[in-house]
């Protein structure tokens, strides 16, 4: 079925496991307040069902939640434009899964990468939600029927898993109820890479606090962070061309060009042929103005939790409100006596 038959609407989600990072607001959560009051209908989730795939305290994950919800709000997303509430709120999500996991084939599970880059060698032994939370991810999108969902490039397989089960419900059941959802990858610093080690993805679990920024960095901290990055002896060319084979230094343009709203190549038309010297305070200032109102706004929010939790559970209810129909006309299309 055409996405047009489809009311124009935008699901993604972040995980509550640890702190957010620079990475979430560059590569997600920047992107989400962008898409606000436009031509979609927007949700945004804070999925804590997939938290779980691996064990998590339990006061360390309602933490989390908070926080993750604390940097939405923090950032800019509205309640009054978007719908903002945490998964486990709304009940479609894991009945849905559930009917997923039925439709889904374990051919194309074996396929998602993610799975194999986190299980590792210990395959045997991890939970069976890690195996399977990629056809939970689709249900957190079709149990609204959302159209687009912007990710990042390594969750682009997901998106496109949940486009098979679509097209598979669809076609077993002879009906035209679920869209084929589109992945919304665009931006210069899609994936923010570690601050110490340009080819690995700037994570919440890394060794080292100096590899990335998290968003409740106060302002001397990030910048930092940001002059005690790793770099290299050259200076900048003036085309993005030039930073192929650099990975530090191409992380460190696409961070600014994400920040100020721009190109790489527009930041290098501006400090092509200059040295680190000159480009790191600079994107040490641009950071600071850019994320350290953020970081207090945040940390006002971690301070009135019951206020977090109006939120979310007010977001809940009008996300059930778009949910609960579409999933029991799911029930209704399977042969479910209700």
């Amino acid at each position: 079925m055409a996405d047009a038959d489809f009311t124009p609407r935008v699901f993604s989600g972040i995980k509550p496991s640890g702190g957010l990072t620079l990475g979430n607001y560059l590569g997600a959560i920047k992107r989400f307040v962008g898409m606000q009051g436009g031509d979609f209908e927007t949700i945004y989730c804070v999925v804590d069902m997939h938290a779980i795939t691996v064990w998590q305290d339990p006061e360390d994950l309602r933490t989390a939640t908070r926080e993750v919800a604390a940097g939405y709000l923090a950032s800019g997303i509205d309640p009054s434009k978007s719908i903002l509430f945490n998964q486990s709120r709304v009940s479609a999500h894991a009945e849905l899964g559930w009917l997923f996991n039925c439709v889904a084939r374990v051919g194309w599970m074996n396929r998602m990468t993610q799975f194999k880059d986190k299980a590792g060698k210990n395959a045997e032994n991890v939970s069976l939600g890690l195996y399977a939370y990629p056809s939970l991810m689709a249900a957190d999108i079709l149990t609204y029927h959302a159209t687009h969902v912007p990710v990042g490039e390594d969750q682009k397989q997901h998106v496109e898993l949940t486009r098979d089960i679509a097209k598979k419900f669809n076609h077993d059941y002879k009906v035209d109820f679920f869209p084929e959802t589109v992945p919304v990858i665009e931006g210069p610093a899609m994936r923010v890479m570690n601050l110490r080690d340009g080819t690995k993805k700037m994570s919440k679990s890394g060794e080292s606090d100096m590899e990335r920024v998290n968003m409740l960095d106060d302002a001397d901290a990030i910048a930092k962070k940001f002059k005690k990055s790793r770099s290299d002896q050259d200076m900048l060319p003036e085309q993005m061309e030039g930073l192929a084979d650099r990975p530090e230094a191409r992380n460190l343009v696409n961070i600014y060009a994400a920040l100020a709203d721009t190109t790489g190549d527009a930041v290098l038309a501006e400090f092509g042929g200059q040295g680190w010297g000159k480009f790191k305070p600079a994107l040490a200032d641009l950071a600071v103005d850019k994320l350290a109102p953020i970081s207090s706004e945040m940390k006002r929010f971690m301070d009135d939790p019951a206020e977090i939790d109006r939120i979310m559970a007010h977001g809940a209810e009008k996300a059930r409100a778009i949910a609960d129909p579409i999933l029991n006309k799911t029930f209704e299309i399977m042969g479910f006596v209700r």
